[in-house]
C-alpha cells in the first residue's frame, strides 16, 4: 500500500452528525454499544459506520452492482489521495483512514464481500462462510481496532474474530428473510448433512428440526469466536473496553434469544428486548477493570481473517497527538506499555 498520507489538517471538515444520524438508522446494537465508546473513538467509528452503510446499500441495491463497486473504488482512490468528495461521508473517511492508518486492503475487501451478496455467491462449508464473514464484518473490526489504537497481532485477530462471530449471529438471525430474498449463508455441506436439499428448501423455506440443528451448529460455531474475542478486550485501551464487551454481549444473547425460540429463525426474527439490552450494556460497563479468565492464551488467527491481520499489522502507528498536556502524554505512555506487556504475555 502507499506509504504517502496527506496531512488531515488539510483535509475539509465533515458533518459528524450526518455520520450519526446514518449509525443511529441503522444497526441499534452498534449504536448504543458506540455510546459507551470515548469520544475520540466514537466520531471515527460513526465515520467508518456510516461509509459502510452507504456502500453496502449502493451495491445491494443499485440496478448494477459491478458499477457500483467501481464508483466506490473510485471514491476510495480519490479518500486516499487526501481529496475526497465533497460529500461528508467520504470527508469523513479520509480523516480517519489518513488520522489511523488504515490499510486500504481492509476497505477493498469490505467492497468485495458486499459484491459477493450481489452476486449470490454460494457458501459450501463453514470456511467459505468465514471467508465472508471476514470481508464484511472482520474488517470493520480490524479497523476498529485501528482506530481505538491497538494495533497488535493479537489484538487484531480477536477484533476479526468478534466481527466474524457478530455475522454469524446475523445470518442464524435473520435464515428466513434471506431465504424469502433468494439468499442462502448456512454452509450447503451441513444442509446436505442435514437431508436438506439446499436449493430446494432455498425456492420453499420451512422451519423443521432439520433446519433447526443447522442453525445450532452455526451458532456454536459463533460462541466459540465469541469466546477467543473476550481475550482481546484486555489488549485494548480501558476507556475501550465497555463499548466491545457491551456489543459482544448483546449480540451473543442475540443467539440465546434465537436458542429459547427453538432456533427458528425462519417464521420469526429473534431480538434482544430493550431491557435486557440496557441490562447488558450496564454489566459490560464493568469491563475495564475485568481480564479475560486467561490473558495468556495463545490463540492461533483465524486462517480466514489472515490476510486482514497481515495488512493491519503492516501499517505504522500514528504518533502521539503534540497538542496533548504532559500528563495526558504521560498517561498515553503507560497505557502504551500496558498493551505492549499484555500483548507479549497472549503470544508467550
Amino acid at each position: 500500500m502507499s506509504t504517502h498520507w496527506p496531512d488531515t489538517a488539510s483535509l475539509p471538515p465533515y458533518d459528524l452528525a450526518a455520520c450519526r444520524r446514518l449509525m443511529r438508522g441503522g444497526s441499534k446494537t452498534f449504536f448504543a454499544a458506540s455510546l459507551l465508546l470515548p469520544a475520540r473513538v466514537r466520531a471515527p467509528a460513526s465515520a467508518l459506520y456510516a461509509f459502510c452503510r452507504l456502500a453496502d446499500d449502493e451495491i445491494d441495491l443499485g440496478t448494477d452492482a459491478t458499477a457500483a463497486m467501481h464508483g466506490l473504488r473510485q471514491r476510495l482512490d480519490a479518500v486516499y489521495d487526501g481529496r475526497p468528495r465533497e460529500v461528508d461521508v467520504d470527508r469523513a473517511l479520509a480523516c480517519v483512514v489518513h488520522r489511523h492508518r488504515i490499510p486500504r486492503e481492509l476497505l477493498d475487501a469490505l467492497l468485495e464481500g458486499f459484491l459477493w451478496d450481489a452476486a449470490g455467491r454460494c457458501y459450501e462449508t463453514l470456511s467459505d462462510v468465514y471467508a465472508y464473514g471476514a470481508r464484511v464484518a472482520g474488517t470493520v473490526g480490524a479497523m476498529m481496532a485501528l482506530v481505538m489504537g491497538a494495533r497488535g497481532e493479537a489484538a487484531l485477530a480477536r477484533a476479526c474474530d468478534l466481527g466474524v462471530a457478530m455475522q454469524l449471529t446475523n445470518i442464524a438471525r435473520d435464515v428466513g428473510e434471506d431465504a424469502r430474498n433468494g439468499r442462502l449463508y448456512l454452509p450447503r455441506r451441513w444442509l446436505a448433512e442435514a437431508g436438506i436439499d439446499a436449493d430446494a428448501w432455498l425456492a420453499a423455506p420451512r422451519f423443521d428440526a432439520a433446519i433447526a440443528g443447522v442453525v445450532q451448529r452455526l451458532l456454536a460455531a459463533a460462541d466459540s469466536l465469541y469466546a477467543r474475542a473476550e481475550h482481546g478486550v484486555a489488549l485494548l485501551p480501558r476507556d475501550c473496553r465497555p463499548a466491545i464487551h457491551a456489543a459482544r454481549l448483546v449480540y451473543a444473547e442475540i443467539g440465546r434469544e434465537l436458542e429459547r425460540r427453538g432456533c427458528d429463525s425462519i417464521t420469526q426474527r429473534a431480538v434482544v428486548g430493550k431491557g435486557r439490552k440496557l441490562a447488558l450494556i450496564a454489566r459490560a460497563g464493568t469491563a475495564a477493570l475485568v481480564a479475560p479468565a486467561d490473558a495468556g492464551a495463545t490463540l492461533p488467527v483465524l486462517p480466514a481473517v489472515r490476510f486482514l491481520v497481515d495488512a493491519a499489522v503492516d501499517t505504522p502507528a500514528p504518533e502521539a497527538p503534540a497538542s496533548r498536556s504532559f500528563d495526558d502524554r504521560v498517561g498515553w505512555m503507560i497505557e502504551l506499555t500496558e498493551r505492549r506487556a499484555t500483548q507479549q504475555r497472549a503470544f508467550r
